[in-house]
């Protein structure tokens, strides 16, 4: 497969040579070059910098005329749909341990796991050219090429299967109002321990009407057939694209970071990295779920009931025994998580300084403390 760099392309447009203009953007090069098709491949395996480029592509560039083709992987991320809980599709807990972030992308669908074991696929096309059943052609057709025998198939739901029974591919879509971009993941060698792990949601009790996933089995293609890795899954879907669409577009190499070539690109991604996109747009939710508290000598059930809005913790209500801890000081926690971020280092904070307030009791400092971390763990 032939490489270029996206500075090679410039160079190509005549534009780039005219001493009385700076370096071109990406966006004015794709139009001056006049290809109708191009593939781009990203340097980058950040997942808020590649989820910037889309976002990027999508605005920027004129689809009218256009179709292009973005191949991108990244290191350990999970990235949730535009319209899911966060809460609810994975193990925040698991991910801050092992570092992975959160990443919320602006399409819809489903929550999925990344890791350089797994690649991803963007077709950008106008609004009225949008077809995701011919984009999973090309993936499923560039397999095939690669080992006619296997048998891999779209579905209703835009998933790829994998012999008719694990999940290989999930696919999602931004639909704006003249261009469109339909994206999927392809699992090649991906940490299926760690997909597992990070997939498994341990917040209890979350009533929602975010959109949820629909957990599948999976497998890997590398367990089917050891030559599939990534980088020749990439080359074959790009040599596909080019048959399907009838282009001979090589792939050039892109830098999302490159602020000069994609001005605007790092404001785009520090949106996506902000909390108030990651966690703040999460629809209206509440949380209604018991919890066990022990101390040396004891043990009780606890309740607890949030509304979540943006984020932010509406209502508060914690109900522990009166035997167990004096109503009044789970009833004054309460208050003071109301207005806080629902995240475990706000909440911290403010468990601390409660903590602090808490009358010289020894007993009940421990018993608090053991509240305090049971609600931050929930987080």
């Amino acid at each position: 497969m032939i490489l270029r760099t996206f500075s090679n392309l410039c160079a190509q447009s005549q534009a780039c040579f005219r001493s009385a203009r700076a370096k071109s953007t990406l966006s004015d090069v794709i139009d001056e070059t006049g290809k109708s098709g191009l593939i781009l491949k990203s340097l980058s395996t950040d997942i808020f910098e590649n989820l910037a480029l889309e976002d990027w592509i999508h605005d920027h560039v004129d689809l009218q005329n256009r179709n292009m083709l973005f191949l991108w992987s990244n290191a350990p991320a999970v990235v949730i749909g535009r319209h899911q809980n966060p809460w609810q599709e994975c193990n925040l807990q698991v991910m801050r341990q092992k570092g992975i972030p959160l990443a919320r992308r602006r399409s819809g669908g489903g929550t999925v796991f990344h890791d350089l074991g797994n690649v991803n696929f963007t077709f950008f096309t106008s609004k009225k050219n949008y077809d995701r059943h011919r984009n999973l052609q090309v993936v499923t057709s560039a397999l095939k090429g690669l080992r006619p025998d296997m048998d891999v198939r779209a579905t209703e739901r835009f998933d790829i299967l994998l012999n008719g029974q694990h999940k290989i591919s999930g696919t999602a879509a931004k639909l704006g109002r003249t261009a469109a971009y339909h994206h999927c993941t392809l699992l090649c060698s991906a940490d299926r321990a760690l997909l597992s792990a990070v997939l498994k949601p341990t917040c209890q009790g979350i009533k929602s009407n975010a959109t949820q996933s629909v957990p599948s089995p999976v497998k890997n293609l590398l367990d089917e057939d050891p030559t599939l890795d990534c980088d020749t899954i990439m080359d074959s879907v790009a040599s596909q694209y080019n048959t399907e669409f009838g282009f001979s577009s090589p792939v050039t190499l892109v830098d999302p970071s490159d602020e000069l070539s994609l001005p605007g690109i790092q404001r785009m991604a520090c949106e996506l990295l902000a909390w108030e996109w990651t966690f703040g747009r999460t629809p209206k939710f509440s949380i209604c779920t018991t919890f066990e508290l022990k101390n040396d000598t004891s043990i009780c059930n606890a309740t607890l009931n949030m509304d979540i809005k943006n984020g932010i913790i509406e209502t508060c209500d914690i109900e522990v025994p009166s035997d167990w801890l004096p109503v009044e000081l789970s009833r004054e926690f309460s208050l003071h998580l109301i207005g806080g971020k629902l995240c475990p280092y706000q909440t911290s904070v403010i468990a601390a300084a409660f903590l602090r307030t808490i009358p010289q009791n020894k007993e009940f400092e421990r018993k608090m403390y053991n509240l305090c971390r049971r609600v931050v763990f929930m987080m």
